[in-house]
């Protein structure tokens, strides 16, 4: 199995992959999405995430043939805080699956086969306000899967890198305040989310 991720900046471009993905016929339980918080409005006031609605959704898509977008819900990850999120990375993340780290969000995307260093710009991507897309796939199947991902302009993890090491970042620090975004950045992290 390979794990294939990429980050979009809008909610939209992360939306239009995971229906690909399904529609191409992959299935939802190998795929995860992790969006910011302000992806939704709905969310977009939580401080923080109760007990009771710690991992919700994560697993509604898992059993069900609604998809992956169905299960979404809200929850909490070290260093990233309340995230909108759905599949099993964000299971693994908070400790939910078997085979989770003490490392988060960076922990479990490396422990999945993802280079530390995408890894780490990645989780800031969503901190900052972007989305994930995660798919476990055969090995025979990773390039069809990342045509796929491609296609809706993901970021590019060196050259965002790059950005933010002109703003002083060196790593993603789970320690971090949460991220403010601008209301410009809120309108388009919310491109095309449903309701």
């Amino acid at each position: 199995m390979k794990t294939v991720c990429r980050v979009y900046d809008s909610y939209a471009q992360a939306r239009a992959t995971v229906e690909a993905l399904e529609r191409a016929g992959y299935r939802a339980s190998d795929i995860s999405l992790l969006a910011n918080k302000h992806v939704s409005k709905e969310y977009a006031d939580v401080q923080e995430v109760s007990d009771t609605a710690k991992g919700a959704g994560i697993g509604g898509a898992l059993g069900g043939g609604a998809g992956l977008l169905a299960g979404l819900g809200l929850l909490a990850i070290p260093g990233l805080g309340p995230v909108v999120a759905a599949g099993w990375l964000a299971a693994t993340a908070v400790g939910a699956a078997a085979g989770a780290t003490a490392g988060g969000i960076v922990g479990a995307l490396v422990d999945a086969g993802v280079d530390r260093e995408h890894a780490e710009v990645y989780s800031e991507a969503v901190r900052r306000g972007g989305t994930m897309v995660t798919a476990r796939v055969r090995d025979e199947d990773s390039g069809r899967v990342e045509s796929i991902m491609d296609s809706q302009r993901p970021i590019d993890p060196l050259g965002r890198r790059e950005d933010y090491r002109k703003t002083g970042w060196q790593t993603f620090d789970t320690a971090a305040p949460p991220y403010q975004p601008s209301q410009a950045e809120i309108d388009r992290m919310r491109a095309n989310w449903p309701g």
